[in-house]
């Protein structure tokens, strides 16, 4: 793993691989850099790639006290390593990140993103004091009541789909990195799409959706697209929040080559 110091000295940890033009890589949330791993054989004989470890995930350090702004920064310092002219990847909550680094006026090439998770009107949002819950599941060291929760009033699981979770191989990962959910609330903060911001953002974007995806997950990547001067919106085969590697690497070649 490489290794950068963010500017509040705090430091990202990242996988570099493969050879030609850049792209950064960063994930929502329960993920690390190894979330990549299936994508890389279908970028890195034309992408270098950057995967990096979000702060408080991974190899990646963390600080103290928590804020969107020091994500920001860990983003500009990852681009700043692949020489300051990158594509950038975000999916979930890790796509709002990207978003809100691109509103914040961190240089990137090009933006890519799948399924921001903003709220838009007409679907449910989470209970009122949900990130004080959270907080307080955690506190408690409670993390798998607290990935439950998280699941069940911010994601919007039925119980089935929770109980499957539980039995799959990835349920240890998520409790590991359940201690990162607050920060991917605070990433989205009240949820509401940033129209006024996002209109005044001029990088190209793409967002990605699934054609498997929830009617909120599509409408929120629809409205995203159409908020943004330069958006642009894509739906591609997939499955609930995700579109396979072998469908959506070759994309991403052609978005970060053309």
């Amino acid at each position: 793993m490489h290794k950068v110091v963010s500017r509040d000295g705090t430091t990202i940890a990242y996988k570099k691989t493969g050879e030609g033009p850049p792209i950064v890589l960063l994930g929502g949330g329960f993920r690390d850099h190894t979330a990549f791993d299936p994508m890389f054989p279908e970028l890195t004989s034309h992408c270098t790639v950057y995967a990096y470890d979000r702060r408080g995930r991974g190899d990646s350090g963390d600080s103290p006290a928590y804020a969107v702004e020091r994500e920001v920064e860990d983003l500009a310092a990852v681009i700043e390593a692949t020489g300051g002219d990158a594509v950038v990847f975000g999916g979930s909550s890790g796509a709002i990140l990207a978003l809100e680094a691109a509103m914040a006026g961190v240089p990137m090439r090009k933006l890519a993103l799948l399924e921001p998770p903003y709220r838009v009107e007409g679907f449910r949002k989470p209970e009122e004091g949900f990130a004080e819950k959270l907080q307080a599941l955690l506190d408690e060291e409670k993390r798998g009541e607290a990935v439950v929760y998280f699941l069940a009033e911010h994601v919007g699981f039925p119980p089935e789909w929770i109980a499957d979770w539980q039995a799959s191989p990835i349920w240890p990962g998520n409790e590991a990195l359940a201690h990162t959910l607050p920060y991917d609330t605070a990433v989205m903060g009240d949820g509401r799409i940033p129209v006024e911001r996002l209109a005044r953002t001029e990088v190209e974007t793409l967002l990605i959706n699934s054609d498997a995806t929830s009617d909120w997950l599509l409408t929120a990547t629809a409205a995203t697209a159409a908020a943004l001067p330069n958006g642009r919106r894509l739906e591609l085969p997939g499955v609930w929040h995700r579109v396979l590697p072998e469908v959506l690497g070759p994309v991403l070649v052609e978005y970060v080559t053309g």
